[in-house]
């Protein structure tokens, strides 16, 4: 498996910009409009990728399947019936990947079943997303592996054990690259289990790109993520909240995703590359010269005098005498008169 993956133009890796994915899911509540809205607010927040998902409720869930109370009233309906109303009508998908293209973002849809892979595959979408539920579906893994794209898998609740069959299944059947995205799989997720650490074991593991899909509440997990090693992160995003549907509560908003997006370039030139330096030449402008100390003078010192360690004190600016020099200076003769608050250099001794 390679510690680098591309993903259409974009280079995912060690040495690369994050690859920001905003996960539109379910939050078009069936409206081509609120899609193609969704599709702009990613282009216009300088998302790399807009991801939507392809499933019918019926293929996905089965009639028996008990209730999720996490969805409060609109868990009363049952899961393949809910599903089935939000679903993504699949005639939608070439004129939204016509449009993230014509925004110049990467159109993205998640696969939950073998049409929904060859209609992607058709759509000649560059990469294809596996849903932490299904990572355990090796037939579906295997199904879209075959296909040679590259592949994210999301591991929420997975053990390391469970990623490592989901790769060896991607890589047997033909995956192009692979990348795995940290998660937890409550909506929203609370903090504390998110485990962030574990995107450096995964990556130290596994030998490929590891990221972060984030159901937290805010945007702050999310370009943390960077800093803790995520080379991918993945968000879900909606228009507005309030707006009606299981997954837009615990969503983004469009303000926010640009917020993200530009936290996470931040993060990423905060970074460095891990060499301790010494001012950068922003720094070294005026504020080193200036904001650091110098040994000055604590009160006026004619010439000829020899100087004592009362006659000195420490303060800013810089570009005098270093304070670590200050014993070296004390019982030196002043060569021309210094008044109080002089700052010393080796030309006045």
């Amino acid at each position: 498996m390679s510690s680098s993956i591309r993903i259409g133009t974009h280079q995912i890796g060690d040495d690369h910009p994050c690859y920001v994915i905003a996960e539109a899911g379910a939050n078009h509540n069936r409206d081509l409009d609120v899609a193609r809205r969704l599709i702009d607010t990613a282009a216009d927040a300088q998302a790399d990728a807009v991801k939507f998902q392809t499933y019918s409720g019926s293929a996905l869930y089965s009639s028996k399947t008990p209730r999720f109370e996490y969805l409060g009233e609109l868990g009363a309906k049952p899961a393949h019936e809910l599903l089935e109303e939000i679903a993504l009508p699949r005639d939608w998908q070439p004129l939204l990947a016509a449009h993230a293209r014509d925004r110049g973002i990467e159109f993205l849809s998640s696969p939950f079943d073998r049409d929904a892979v060859d209609e992607l595959d058709a759509l000649n979408v560059a990469a294809f997303k596996i849903a932490s539920f299904e990572i355990v579906d090796h037939g579906l893994i295997r199904y879209a592996a075959a296909k040679g794209r590259p592949m994210i898998f999301s591991t929420g609740m997975c053990t390391m054990a469970e990623v490592d069959d989901a790769l060896r299944v991607a890589r047997e059947a033909g995956a192009g690259e692979c990348a795995l995205l940290q998660c937890a799989s409550l909506y929203p997720s609370p903090p504390e289990i998110m485990n962030l650490r574990s995107i450096l074991t995964m990556r130290g593991a596994f030998g490929v790109p590891v990221g972060l899909s984030d159901h937290t509440r805010g945007i702050h997990i999310a370009a943390a993520a960077v800093a803790a090693g995520a080379q991918l992160v993945e968000k879900h995003f909606t228009l507005d909240r309030s707006m009606s549907g299981p997954d837009h509560p615990f969503a983004i908003e469009p303000k926010e995703l640009a917020e993200m997006v530009a936290h996470i370039r931040d993060v990423e030139a905060a970074l460095g590359d891990g060499v301790k330096r010494g001012p950068s030449e922003l720094e070294a402008a005026e504020m080193f010269a200036k904001a650091r100390r110098s040994v000055v003078a604590a009160c006026k010192i004619e010439a000829g005098t020899v100087i004592s360690e009362a006659m000195l004190c420490v303060k800013r600016p810089g570009f005098g005498i270093a304070p670590k020099h200050l014993d070296v200076v004390v019982g030196r003769t002043a060569k021309c008169d210094i008044e109080y608050d002089d700052i010393l250099t080796w030309d006045m001794l």
